[in-house]
């Protein structure tokens, strides 16, 4: 038997009231080991890692001119979610960006990793949908995961270049350190949601001309690449294919697994196409793209009420077995020796038309 709408009303608003008071009224203990930021210095802020067991690497030594040196000093700020105690929703305020390392040690750890890229318009880091609560989704798989967090727009940075920036940053700095955490350097993924793939995107295409700019002997990692093996697009932001634009591809550009909703969030699948599309075009092998008919923008792994939209991640991790990221490491992927064969690929063969004319052909870019 149901509970009648009275009772259910009366006891809804005995517990919003309970909640409402303190727990020490309600002689309950205070919440324990709630994430703060640090405290400010006369140095560079020392990020501190936003879930346990987090090991902190700020993505540039502290003299880089890539840094805002009158404001790097300034900590971060965190919001927290309502009713959640200790858990991180977003945070803003990144002057000395960062990535944050968690490791699956033992037999489990397949030597895979993927770079987690929050969205938040640019305003925010929504680190606790789009990071955090990927953290034990991959460690159950073996996989590594490191969370980004890049300078935002609100802050005063440009995110088509800081924010790239730092999203390539971060992919030379794990495969720099790559054997000191136990991950394989040709298993370096980097995902992206919403305005993080804004970053993610961008990362797919843009290595080749970054490692040529930041080559430099006295780069403490000069030489090591910034091209990810794996790339993902999550109901994505605008990505270098959007208005129109027709940048450069390399021949190596890495594979993508892209997700969105459709009709219900109808401007980011028309972005999601245009990745899509463009990689098509150019024939590049492994890109697959899911777009669901419902379910609201961003939530990372979000249940989305039952809906298909909802099982995303499982599509994603359909794909990326496929690809041999789940395999032991230092064994050779799919996804590496279908790249290493398309590079290698003769362009294709002008087509005969009808009359003895040739048909003009799309030859790849290098």
């Amino acid at each position: 038997m149901k509970p009648s709408l009275f009772f259910r009303t009366v006891v809804l608003g005995a517990l919003a009231a309970a909640v409402a008071l303190p727990l020490a009224a309600q002689n309950i203990p205070e919440p324990l080991s709630v994430p703060a930021p640090g405290p400010q210095t006369d140095a560079p802020y020392a990020p501190l890692a936003i879930l346990p067991g987090g090991i902190v690497m700020p993505l540039y030594p502290p003299d880089s001119p890539y840094l805002n040196h009158e404001r790097v000093a300034e900590p971060e700020k965190y919001n927290m979610t309502n009713g959640t105690p200790g858990r991180i929703k977003s945070i803003v305020n990144i002057h000395n960006p960062s990535i944050e390392f968690h490791t699956v040690g033992g037999n489990r750890n397949n030597g895979s990793a993927v770079i987690l890229v929050a969205g938040g318009g640019h305003r925010t880091l929504n680190v606790g949908t789009e990071s955090g609560d990927f953290v034990p989704f991959f460690y159950n798989l073996g996989v590594n995961t490191i969370i980004l967090r890049n300078r935002l727009r609100s802050d005063g940075y440009e995110p088509r270049t800081d924010a790239v920036r730092d999203a390539l940053q971060a992919i030379r700095l794990v495969r720099k350190h790559a054997e000191a955490f136990g991950i394989d350097p040709s298993k370096i993924g980097i995902m992206g949601f919403s305005a993080g793939a804004e970053l993610s995107a961008p990362a797919a295409v843009a290595f080749k001309a970054f490692d040529e700019q930041n080559n430099d002997p006295s780069d403490p990692l000069a030489g090591v690449t910034s091209r990810p093996d794996w790339t993902g697009v999550i109901y994505p932001g605008p990505t270098p294919f959007a208005r129109g634009e027709n940048p450069e591809i390399p021949r190596n550009v890495p594979p993508a697994f892209i997700a969105t909703s459709g009709s219900g969030d109808r401007i980011h699948a028309i972005w999601a196409m245009e990745y899509f599309d463009a990689m098509l075009k150019l024939g590049v092998p492994n890109i697959e793209m899911h777009i669901y008919g419902n379910g609201p923008h961003a939530g990372g792994l979000t249940d989305r009420s039952g809906t298909p939209f909802g099982t995303w991640h499982l599509r994603l991790i359909d794909w990326y077995r496929d690809l041999g990221f789940l395999q032991p490491p230092g064994v050779v992927t799919k996804a590496a020796r279908d790249s290493e064969e398309f590079v290698n690929q003769p362009p294709p063969a002008p087509r005969r038309l009808r009359g003895g004319q040739n048909r003009p052909t799309v030859t790849p870019r290098n």
